[in-house]
């Protein structure tokens, strides 16, 4: 029989508290409470809620039930990064990966089961798209992590001190176009920021987009995140290639809604991604040219060495073209870092996720450019 029950992994507070008062005649306090047990302690079950009363805790077990993803393998790399397979469905599998450090923990999350995006470098866009994730399999994703991560307790440093393996940033950079699954994603980083929920601030939640400008805009008037946008090229006739959502959002037009994104939500500044690519664009002029777009502007370049998988036709620019790359793009007033590379020895660096995506509803994203969109298309959702 069918278990029409409500999953309350995933309610933001406001929707919560209505589904307590209007389902089991509770006060918001309620709300509240339930809350706390689900993201601050991980209880899945409502018998461990022990604060609260019996018979509540059967009215919530006749009518809800928090259901989190499962976990379908582990892979840990020798940097200490670990990398989950979490099934999504009977078929479909997303991949998270959480990167330690000894001053901070990064969670990268999907945000889709594969990529309609189509840039070619990207392994997660070759495996093609299937279908958005939900509020609850997005928030499930931290939820996994969290247990998991407290259940190993405390690492060691290097001059002895121990530290705990927690959370305390959330970037959105892992399968999939976040901006195209809008309508989830948001209130998804609302229960990240929210003090009931994981209680992290705006700076520690970075939302990585490929460029859908009209979402940009709706993002700059609901919710305050940092921002990260795939830039990878710096004019529209190599971005095109690279990026084919260009081919509709060109680079001006980004950049716009970028800088407008600041101005609404009082923003310090916007990470622009680059990955680095062997002969395509890493060429000086290509950092010049970079500089004319963004100098004088708040904004930060931050350099991908590219991250091989099966395949490809691309390779990693060498260390010094990187570090020459760089140092031009300091030179002229921008400021560049070049990202550090993790768990790459299990295919967990950026650019290479892949999950496991079958029943593709679209495969690549620049046949769909020449042709009128339809309301069904995974570009423009959300």
């Amino acid at each position: 029989m069918a278990d029409d029950r409500v999953n309350l992994l995933g309610l933001p507070r406001t929707e919560l508290e209505a589904f307590v008062a209007e389902r089991l005649g509770a006060k918001p306090f309620r709300a509240r409470q339930l809350m706390k047990w689900i993201y601050r302690r991980g209880a899945a079950d409502f018998g461990a809620m022990t604060d609260l009363a019996k018979d509540f805790r059967a009215q919530l077990e006749g009518v809800s039930k928090i259901v989190v993803p499962e976990i379908m393998s582990e892979q840990r790399s020798s940097d200490g990064t670990i990398k989950w397979l979490l099934r999504m469905d009977q078929v479909q599998g997303i991949e998270t990966v959480y990167i330690p450090e000894p001053d901070r923990g990064t969670l990268c999350i999907s945000s889709q089961v594969g990529c309609a995006m189509d840039c070619s470098f990207c392994s997660t866009a070759q495996q093609g798209f299937n279908r958005n994730l939900s509020v609850a399999e997005i928030v499930g994703q931290v939820w996994l992590a969290h247990r998991e991560l407290t259940a190993e307790g405390m690492e060691t440093r290097t001059d002895g001190s121990t530290y705990g393996r927690k959370i305390t940033n959330i970037v959105l950079m892992g399968m999939g176009e976040p901006l195209a699954n809008y309508r989830n994603v948001v209130p998804a980083m609302r229960i990240f920021m929210d003090d009931l929920g994981y209680d992290l601030s705006r700076r520690r939640v970075t939302l990585s987009t490929s460029g859908l400008v009209p979402q940009i805009y709706k993002l700059a008037e609901e919710c305050n995140v940092a921002l990260a946008v795939s830039l990878h090229a710096p004019n529209d006739e190599l971005r095109n290639e690279l990026v084919p959502i260009n081919r509709k959002h060109p680079i001006e037009e980004l950049l716009k809604a970028c800088w407008h994104y600041l101005n609404e939500q009082n923003g310090r500044s916007i990470t622009f991604e680059y990955v680095m690519l062997d002969g395509v664009n890493d060429k000086p002029e290509h950092a010049r040219q970079l500089a004319r777009l963004l100098r004088g502007r708040p904004a930060k370049l931050n350099l991908i060495p590219f991250n091989i998988f099966p395949g490809t036709r691309y390779k990693r620019s060498p260390a010094a073209v990187i570090v020459r790359f760089r140092d031009i793009l300091n030179e002229n007033g921008v400021i560049a870092t070049i990202r550090r590379t993790r768990g790459d020895d299990i295919d967990a660096a950026c650019g290479q996720l892949a999950g496991k995506v079958t029943d593709r509803t679209s495969v690549r994203l620049g046949t769909r450019l020449n042709v009128a969109a339809r309301p069904s298309s995974p570009v423009e959702a959300g």
